[in-house]
């Protein structure tokens, strides 16, 4: 199988596991005084000192959480009390789900948002605003920082979901001047099971827990956390501060290269991206059958995003740039940390057989 489906989850990285196995050593609750407890507690703040000083927090203002959508969901139910809810147009639905009856942001073609729109939008009053760093289809990346200078400007709060850019480009809380900043473990190469919601220092005095318990991280998130797991977390994202975003733009561009050839029509391909994601429309050929024919040439992509599998809709993402019909169309072909030049020759091959007997007239 070449795998091809990194912004569903990344292959775990062999730093992970070894920072996991050497956590899974030390027996002890990160709550007990007990030596063992307390043995446990150094590795947990470890990690946590660590992941703040990777992406622009203090340290007590990192609360672990299971993933990114929790940490999402603490963002917009802790910081969004008496706020009206503003949402990009294209948001996940993990801060869709979470914010029913909230305000539409349009994006353009490009599936960037609207920032005079947004500017209109807060003109009403008090705000929290939800906004991706990157979409976890297309992979364009928004203006966070004029969109924060916005938020700011308005005293409108702006909560950032990075799940999909930590540990891909540059993600930094302080320096974009959001309030909040969701990142989740398995997205940079970590073990699924840990995230955690960044907290610019006004965002941290005001947040509500969502999940009450015996008093973990401050109060702001209750249950025993994962330490080993949280080990890991750290570890990927130190690895993944080591990659060369450049190479995979270049893996990705021969990917798109290679697509064209054979019919298929880039998305958004003027607009900036992330390094790994190519969203690729192939006209009259829809999304869920080309992902099955290239399953069983052995390539694993997607449409759309991971957790909508085994719903049969359009794009919302899609839909929101206005693409139509073409919005059927359309997979996701994401790349790993890991990915080869031989990965990428593999999919081009598969993708031009298969459009090939998918686009060829019914006898």
């Amino acid at each position: 199988m070449t795998y091809l489906d990194a912004n569903a989850t990344e292959p775990v990285r062999p730093e992970a596991v070894q920072a996991a196995i050497a956590a899974m050593a030390v027996t002890g609750n990160p709550s007990s005084v007990h030596g063992a407890g307390r043995a446990a507690r150094r590795l947990l703040e470890a990690a946590r000192e660590a992941l703040a000083a990777q992406f622009g927090a203090r340290a007590g203002d990192l609360v672990f959480t299971s993933g990114g959508t929790e940490a999402d969901a603490l963002a917009v139910h802790g910081l969004g009390a008496g706020r009206r809810i503003i949402v990009g147009a294209t948001e996940h639905e993990a801060i869709r789900a979470a914010t029913p009856g909230g305000e539409n942001l349009p994006v353009n073609g490009e599936g960037r948002p609207d920032l005079d729109a947004l500017a209109g939008l807060l003109a009403g009053g008090p705000a929290l605003v939800c906004l991706m760093h990157a979409n976890n289809e297309t992979g364009v990346i928004h203006p966070i920082a004029e969109a924060a200078a916005i938020c700011r400007n308005h005293g409108a709060w702006l909560h950032v979901d990075a799940v999909q850019t930590a540990g891909r480009i540059g993600v930094d809380l302080a320096a974009s001047g959001a309030h909040s900043l969701a990142i989740s473990a398995h997205k940079l190469g970590g073990i699924a099971g840990a995230g955690a919601l960044l907290l610019a220092p006004e965002a941290a005095a005001a947040l509500r827990p969502l999940i009450l318990g015996g008093g973990q991280e401050r109060g702001r998130r209750g249950g025993t956390p994962p330490v080993a797991v949280i080990a890991a977390f750290a570890a990927a994202a130190r690895a993944a501060a080591g990659d060369a975003p450049a190479g995979l733009a270049a893996l990705r561009d021969a990917t798109e290269q290679g697509a064209r050839a054979a019919g298929a029509i880039v998305i958004a391909a003027g607009a900036p991206r992330l390094p790994n994601t190519a969203s690729l429309a192939l006209p009259g050929v829809r999304a869920e059958t080309q992902v099955i024919a290239l399953d069983l040439a052995g390539i694993a992509v997607s449409a759309g995003a991971a957790c909508s599998s085994g719903k049969v809709a359009r794009s919302h993402v899609l839909a929101a740039m206005g693409l139509g019909d073409l919005a059927d169309t359309a997979i996701r072909v994401s790349l790993p940390w890991n990915a080869t030049e031989a990965d990428v020759a593999s999919f081009i091959a598969a993708y031009h057989k298969v459009a090939a007997r998918l686009l060829r007239p019914a006898a």
